[in-house]
């Protein structure tokens, strides 16, 4: 393989390798540079192995409440072995997949760690790649643009280490042998919401602790307040505004303890392990960025529209630039820095368009603004709200819980926000999203014909009752 490249992207997440196979859609000659394997977070330790994971806890929760469809299914039981090993299929063959891209792309891909390198003997310019393989040879790519892929990691909370046993990340928890009796999940996230939800279902005991007033609180205060309604009645116990004190973790012979301070008092919480999950931290270091002009604040790279660093032929998307840190985000990132590297004039995202999803039991998904978001942004607002108790499909599915909320703008009528808690909203929150890009109004949606019966018809009640024009509620 020749050394010398159009683009190298300097890891082989999903941002990464969707960039790379776009470039090589465009004629530029692109290599990958991935330490560990192609995927990256979201196919390996994150989006579809958590989701495997849900899928088979939902499945039981459901035969586990047969007699209420008819269908008596005896004694039942979880094998936590065979649902790993369902997992490590599923994402086996995606990996699979993805390696099959890159070779139909001709995209090289290199195995090893990259780091940039500034001005040298190998380029005057800044931006050539050094690669150490792990048998300790090296190697050297001269590429015109190099793009930053390297995701992130889940943060760790001050004070209380990560041993992989009684403490752990979302890492840890998704190479579990066994399930524990109880969990404390510190971090009321979209990613501590869906192991509560998760672990629940599997029958283990569950304490959710969240610093935030609410839990999930970048949703809507509405989908929050329903989220914690369901959770509780679940018997998931919930602590928000509450500060976790990491000096008072101590070993128990039943697990682990430590307290929290809440609403003026402390209180100790006890459980067989903890997950923490209070976000994800970008992996900038040792990566060369002090080799080259790329500004680093509050942890992230930053950049500007099309994802330029201080080096105009250095880009970066994804997890490292902080944001929206989700693989749809990071690969349309990518796609964007690639066309513009390639001289298309790429439109620039609009974060607001973006779709975001938990994929916990309820699910709960929403694009655009948030009621407060609109007030603070001036705007005039109306909201529409219908709940899934009054659609057909949702009684016959069983879960009749959770709503559909659209925010709109009084004064233009336009869709400002969708925000959905309830069945499969992961799936219907599209429509929102399309209607976002398109510049919708609730009247053009709510006139559009939806098939009955389904669950996409609580979109067009929704947005019906935006002008109390809802034909079932």
């Amino acid at each position: 393989m020749s050394n010398e490249y159009d683009v190298v992207v300097l890891g082989g997440g999903t941002g990464g390798y969707v960039a790379a196979i776009r470039a090589a859609q465009l004629g530029m000659k692109t290599a990958i540079v991935e330490k560990d394997k192609l995927g990256g977070t979201c196919l390996h330790r994150g989006c579809i192995p958590s989701k495997a994971l849900l899928r088979s806890a939902e499945v039981y929760h459901t035969l586990k409440n047969g007699a209420e469809y008819g269908v008596e299914t005896g004694e039942i039981g979880v094998n936590f072995t065979r649902i790993q090993e369902r997992k490590q299929g599923i994402v086996d063959q995606l990996h699979k997949g993805v390696q099959h891209l890159m070779k139909q792309g001709k995209i090289d891909v290199y195995h090893g760690t990259g780091r940039i390198m500034g001005p040298s003997i190998f380029s005057p310019q800044a931006g050539a790649i050094n690669i150490e393989y792990p048998d300790g040879n090296a190697e050297i790519l001269l590429p015109k643009f190099v793009l930053i892929a390297t995701g992130s990691r889940p943060r760790p909370l001050p004070g209380l280490a990560v041993d992989g046993e009684f403490v752990l990340t979302s890492d840890e928890a998704l190479a579990m042998t066994e399930l524990p009796k109880s969990m404390l999940i510190i971090g009321g996230g979209v990613i501590g919401i869906e192991w509560a939800s998760l672990l629940n279902d599997l029958g283990v005991d569950v304490h959710v602790v969240e610093y935030a007033n609410r839990i999930l609180p970048l949703e809507d205060e509405a989908i929050s307040k329903e989220m914690e309604r369901l959770l509780k009645k679940r018997k998931i116990k919930v602590h928000t505004s509450a500060r976790v004190l990491a000096d008072t973790f101590a070993r128990t012979d039943g697990g682990v303890t430590i307290e929290a301070e809440q609403n003026g008092s402390t209180v100790t919480l006890e459980a067989e392990k903890i997950l923490v999950s209070v976000g994800r931290q970008a992996n900038i270091e040792d990566i060369g960025l002090n080799n080259v002009e790329a500004k680093v604040e509050n942890g992230v790279i930053q950049v500007n529209s099309m994802y330029q660093t201080g080096e105009a032929h250095i880009y970066a998307i994804g997890d490292v630039i902080g944001g929206l840190q989700l693989a749809h985000v990071a690969s349309h990132e990518g796609i964007v820095a690639v066309e513009h590297m390639a001289g298309q004039n790429p439109h620039a995202i609009d974060y607001t368009m973006v779709p975001k999803c938990t994929y916990s039991r309820p699910e709960v998904a929403n694009v655009g603004l948030t009621e407060a978001e609109a007030k603070d942004k001036g705007h005039n607002v109306k909201t529409g709200t219908f709940h899934f108790r009054a659609i057909g499909k949702a009684l016959v599915y069983g879960e009749p819980d959770g709503f559909v909320k659209i925010v709109a703008d009084a004064d233009t009528n336009d869709v400002l926000g969708v925000h959905m808690i309830g069945p499969h909203v992961t799936d219907l929150i599209a429509e929102g999203a399309l209607a976002r890009v398109l510049d919708a109004t609730p009247w053009e949606i709510g006139h559009t014909i939806h098939p009955h019966p389904t669950l996409s018809e609580i979109m067009g009640e929704a947005a019906l009752a935006v002008d109390g024009k809802a034909i079932h509620s």
